[in-house]
């Protein structure tokens, strides 16, 4: 698996970046509509940053990934934060749910979530909305982040370094060549209205909101490190402008949030 090869240095090389952590807390001010109580599946839970802070708050977690080493080091750190009693773990790889998996013997489940990108490495989202629709209670929030097509940093970026092939990457037909873990892995970078038909059957989009329109990509932490006063500057402006068509198609990352029909 790609990911197992960057398990153990994530955290250092992107979770506690203070991009990073601008980008999260963005997602983070989405995700506290969670309760105590509640039982949460976790799509791509990585290093289980968001599933700890969750379990923190009294939500139980399903924390799934394809990565076994990424799963090591969640439940690692849900130990150490002593919340491991409401974080699961899983391994689910979300592409290969075609045919779909049998449902949780325990039931249905109260809410989903995705967050940086974990969906962009599916190729095929249509079977991961009929799972979500088996397993999701009626009424049930759906929140997914996922990398944008249009990302004006990063165009500006690759054009001031006269690379126009990679300013444009993300809208390449078939998806773009990432690296990971210097292994090549294909993402794709669907737009907020494909995610959308693809989840009408079941699910109708309630919220959308752009992550990352004025604040640089998290690869650009250390650029933005030498700027600290002016990036937190155009986070407050963010926060203003991101649910703001067109701010809200053009960031790094989009979040969009559906209800379970």
């Amino acid at each position: 698996m790609f990911f197992d090869a960057v398990a153990r240095d994530y955290d250092q090389t992107f979770s506690a970046m203070p991009l990073a952590q601008l980008h999260r807390a963005r997602t983070r001010a989405r995700l506290a509509q969670f309760r105590a109580g509640m039982r949460v599946l976790e799509l791509g839970c990585g290093t289980g940053e968001d599933a700890i802070w969750l379990a923190q708050r009294g939500v139980n977690v399903i924390a799934t990934d394809a990565s076994p080493a990424m799963l090591s080091q969640t439940r690692d750190k849900a130990m150490r934060a002593r919340v491991e009693s409401r974080i699961e773990t899983r391994i689910l790889d979300l592409n290969k749910l075609s045919p779909l998996p049998p449902p949780f013997q325990e039931g249905r489940v109260d809410a989903a979530f995705s967050n940086f990108g974990a969906l962009n490495c599916v190729r095929d989202l249509r079977p991961l909305a009929r799972y979500l629709a088996e397993l999701l209670k009626p009424n049930a929030k759906l929140i997914l982040v996922i990398m944008n097509p249009v990302c004006l940093w990063e165009i500006a970026v690759h054009l001031v370094r006269r690379d126009a092939r990679g300013a444009f990457r993300r809208l390449q037909r078939g998806g773009a060549l990432a690296h990971i873990g210097g292994n090549p892995i294909r993402v794709w970078y669907p737009a907020p209205r494909a995610v959308e038909k693809i989840f009408a059957p079941h699910f109708t989009r309630t919220h959308l909101e752009a992550i990352g329109v004025l604040l640089p990509p998290p690869y650009l932490s250390n650029f933005a490190a030498r700027r600290a006063h002016w990036v937190a500057r155009l986070a407050q402006i963010e926060a203003k402008i991101a649910r703001l068509f067109p701010f809200n198609l053009l960031g790094d990352h989009y979040l969009i949030e559906f209800r379970k029909e």
